[in-house]
């Protein structure tokens, strides 16, 4: 695969949406504003600024390049840019509530550095300025972005729900939910921010359509790539210990993929993930299995499927192969 300059594009869309997205952040009362400021890893608890950077801003640069894709220059996607990004940073927050995250990216989540109730607040905060942020976009935008957040929260309680159900039997997760689970969670804000941008950008329907399925590829191809990092991505790179996704026994696509293996590794596999097994153990299983390989697999299948979208190519040698 041809290695592309994916650092240059997402810098490049960082620089034009940045000053619109610190802008509205600011609009904020300045105790939420602070906390979400800290979540994109701009200022430190208290309101210092930060030394350690945010996140990628892949969701921003969808937006950029689906209004390119459209013939508009790149600021007419900056409102869509704004608008996903928000609510990411906003499922981010909630996301690290439920789940008891207490770290992402090295450092503590906003409801550890605050405390649950104000990161609650500062979630509910960002999704309204996200509405708000479209609301002069037409009713197209504000539609395209409801229909994602609701995909959003289908997905997140799939994915809630699948903690409580056995790794083997008629009730096990099954490797193709898991695919439709993260095509919910992950997917529907990435298609949901090139649609964005392609329909401010002045887009058909058909291409504003085309581009929400690439997006959704990339989302699923992007969030079985964490899983792969979850299990054997390097802690200095990722920000998470090794192994950390088998310690807490999350229902990951590597591992759900292995437990399809009729091996007795799988067997072994089972065993170990319902006791008190060693993850190192349990992640040479998975890779027995062919639980890495098959997850590796299926993110080049989805990322094939993305690259009909030509326009977003500049994204994808950096999804697929990020630190693996």
């Amino acid at each position: 695969m041809t290695t592309l300059a994916t650092p240059e594009v997402l810098t490049r869309c960082r620089l034009l949406v940045q000053p619109a997205l610190q802008e509205a952040v600011g609009r904020l009362h300045p105790w939420v504003s602070e906390m979400a400021a800290y979540s994109f890893g701009w200022c430190e608890v208290g309101g210092a600024p930060a030394v350690a950077s945010g996140g990628k801003g892949v969701r921003q640069a969808l937006a950029v390049l689906g209004a390119e894709a459209a013939g508009a220059p790149g600021r007419a996607g900056v409102p869509a840019a704004v608008a996903v990004e928000l609510v990411h940073v906003f499922s981010l927050l909630h996301d690290d509530i439920m789940d008891g995250d207490p770290a992402r990216r090295g450092r503590p989540t906003v409801w550890k550095a605050y405390g649950t109730g104000p990161a609650v607040l500062a979630g509910d905060a960002l999704f309204a300025l996200a509405v708000e942020t479209l609301a002069g976009a037409g009713s197209d935008a504000v539609r395209l972005l409801s229909a994602a957040l609701s995909d959003l929260v289908r997905g997140q309680a799939d994915d809630l729900l699948f903690a409580t159900r056995p790794w083997t039997g008629p009730e096990r997760v099954r490797p193709e939910e898991y695919r439709a689970m993260a095509e919910h969670k992950t997917g529907a804000l990435l298609g949901c921010a090139a649609a964005l941008g392609a329909t401010l950008g002045g887009a058909p329907p058909a291409t504003v359509a085309a581009l929400d399925r690439a997006g959704r590829h990339l989302g699923v191809a992007f969030q079985i790539v964490d899983d792969v990092l979850g299990i054997w991505g390097d802690p200095l790179v990722t920000g998470k210990p090794v192994h950390g996704d088998l310690r807490e026994r999350k229902k990951t696509f590597p591992v759900l993929a292995a437990l399809d293996s009729p091996t007795s590794a799988a067997a072994r596999l089972v065993r170990l993930l319902e006791s008190d097994g060693p993850p190192q153990e349990m992640a040479d299983l998975v890779e027995e299995c062919g639980g890495r390989s098959a997850a590796l697999a299926e993110a080049h299948r989805r990322m094939a499927l993305a690259e009909t979208a030509y326009e977003l190519r500049p994204l994808l040698d950096y999804l697929l192969r990020r630190d693996l």
